[in-house]
């Protein structure tokens, strides 16, 4: 299958194949679903999943590089991922 995402900032050819192995088949769906659902859905083939991952997706959505989501953002996801790891330890 043809996919689009490895064409956007972030989202190299290994991330590609991770998304499509869980769904995300397309840039427009990765926006529809959003960087949060996303790396949840990806948690659940590889719960070594990393931070710079969900920093990554959000990046690819928002058009840039992950190095400068804003602090706010940042924390956002920081929060989320915190809260992964402590789901995934019980």
């Amino acid at each position: 299958m043809s996919s689009d995402l490895s064409k956007q900032a972030n989202i190299g050819k290994t991330s590609e194949a991770k998304l499509i192995q869980v769904g995300i088949n397309s840039f427009a769906e990765l926006q529809a679903i959003g960087s949060e659902q996303a790396f949840i859905r990806l948690q659940t083939i590889d719960p070594g999943t990393c931070l710079c991952m969900l920093y990554g997706l959000e990046g690819a959505i928002q058009g840039i590089s992950s190095g400068k989501l804003s602090n706010d953002k940042k924390r956002e996801l920081q929060d989320l991922y915190k809260m992964m790891q402590i789901k995934g330890k019980q």
